[in-house]
């Protein structure tokens, strides 16, 4: 066991130890907003899509582009703003990915053309992939270790509001009679508001302590903020590792545990995004196929009950269960049950010609969708790395996960006409499939470990037992007010 290890370890044990209080739920809250808003911009455009095709006079292929573009626009967001948080910290770049979204929500709204509205979706879509990279990372470095999963799992949660909210107000905003070249302006122009609630917030944020000793060697700050969080005053460690950050970097990311969960991570995100944003984007395409005679208001209403009934509940008991039976559990049968449903929709003969009978099952995939990989994918990144490529990682999984976004988005649309519905499902089915795979043959269970333990952090203790009672070489002392800075 290294000195620095036990150091490190004894100073960020309030942290790791604390019960859930107040400024927990403040960094929830300021992160939750991001991912309200974030799920609201990249489903509702799925309805303004159905609305513009014969104001525009869209083809598919514009009608794909556009349900796609953000998600593309979102890998490049992710890579970015996580590799910028590892070069200057997460307190310097949390916010501008919101102003990003605020931007992209007015400047859509007012659209002229179909080229505009275009160039402001990738706006719209970089800011998002910048707000999972950030949002995930920083919620996970303040969290206690017992309820890790339920606290970056509930800022994932918000999604599920913002999932529900865009049927909501479409289906408001069409039953009240507004007329369609004004509705489909609202719906883009409302994303803003959510957003720009939290930009204050987010640039008033303090530096996570893991980044600031880890990275920055700030002693005195990470003590601060270990008190600011937990209202306690940690032990302050006297000397810190050395290693410097561009060839830990280097090291880290071509490390085998890292490359292998880097697949894990990076590889599930994608298959679960095939499936949830393929169907969810297109759901109005997809219930057109179910019900032909169906109207647009009465497509909305009854995507939107599937959301109330079926994905809202599964986001909750998947926060409440993700520190008692773990990450990887739910995963894995998350996408097994996913698997199960597709196959059944695809393969028996006439399902798709029956509503009842698909909605249940396409329902409950739903269920499983957020009982499982898409809120696990979110929250395993920022467990499974280092603090030095923490936000790397945990953007180039975001990122890839919305690679897969984009194929889904992009692809089901044309599917539906070229393989119909039960061919799409089928598609949904084996995509699934070797998601289930992934996760049980690259992922490992970081439940009721320090970020240190479950990311095996270089430097520090194995385990998180109270280190010895006799000092290190360097001592520690019970300080914050030292003004000491070491070298990183």
């Amino acid at each position: 066991m290294s000195d620095d290890g036990a150091s490190i370890t004894e100073l960020y044990k309030p942290l790791d130890d604390a019960p859930i209080n107040s400024k927990h739920w403040l960094t929830v809250f300021t992160a939750g907003m991001g991912f309200f808003t974030d799920a609201y911009d990249l489903f509702i455009i799925g309805t303004v899509t159905a609305i513009l095709t014969p104001i525009w006079h869209l083809s598919t292929s514009q009608v794909s582009l556009l349900n796609s573009v953000s998600l593309l626009a979102a890998v490049a967001g992710a890579l970015v703003f996580g590799k910028l948080m590892d070069l200057l910290g997460r307190k310097a770049v949390y916010g501008i990915e919101v102003a990003l979204l605020v931007l992209g929500a007015v400047a859509s709204a007012f659209a002229p053309s179909f080229a505009v509205l275009f160039a402001f979706r990738i706006v719209i879509g970089f800011g998002v992939g910048g707000d999972y990279a950030t949002s995930a990372v920083i919620a996970t470095e303040y969290a206690n270790r017992k309820n890790r999963g339920r606290l970056v799992g509930t800022v994932f949660a918000m999604q599920g509001f913002g999932l529900l909210a865009g049927p909501a107000i479409a289906g408001i905003l069409l039953g009240a009679g507004i007329s369609h070249a004004l509705a489909w302006r609202l719906m883009l122009g409302i994303g803003a508001i959510p957003a720009a609630s939290v930009i204050y917030l987010r640039r008033k944020i303090r530096e996570t302590p893991r980044y600031s000793l880890s990275i920055e060697g700030d002693v005195a700050a990470t003590a601060k903020t270990v008190e600011w969080t937990t209202g306690q005053t940690p032990v302050v460690p006297l000397a810190n590792p050395s290693t410097s950050r561009r060839a830990a970097v280097r090291a880290k990311l071509t490390d085998k545990p890292f490359l292998t969960r880097l697949i894990g991570t990076a590889g599930c995100w994608f298959l679960m995004d095939i499936a949830f944003y393929g169907n969810s984007v297109s759901s109005p395409l997809i219930l057109k196929a179910l019900q032909p005679k169906a109207t647009l208001l009465d497509n909305i209403l009854i995507a939107g009950a599937i959301f109330l009934v079926f994905a809202v509940p599964g986001y909750w008991l998947a926060v409440w269960l993700m520190d008692k039976i773990g990450r990887k559990r739910i995963q894995w049968q998350g996408f097994l049950v996913m698997a199960i449903s597709f196959a059944v929709i695809a393969l028996v003969p006439g399902l798709t010609k029956n509503p009842w009978a698909f909605l249940i099952l396409f329902g409950i995939s739903y269920f499983f969708i957020e009982f499982g990989p898409n809120m696990t994918t979110f929250v395993y990144p920022g467990e499974v790395f280092p603090t030095s490529i923490r936000g790397i990682g945990d953007g180039i999984s975001a990122g890839g996960g919305k690679v897969g976004a984009f194929v889904g988005a992009l692809m089901v649309p044309s599917l539906l006409k070229s393989i119909h519905l039960d061919g799409v499902m089928g598609v949904m089915a084996a995509v699934s499939a070797v998601g289930l795979l992934l996760t049980l043959v690259a992922l490992p269970e970081p439940m009721g470990m320090s970020l240190e333990e479950s990311s095996a952090e270089p430097g520090t203790v194995a385990s998180t037992s109270a280190p010895s009672s006799t000092p290190s070489s360097g001592g520690v002392v019970t300080a914050v007010a030292s003004g000491q800075k070491v070298a990183g």
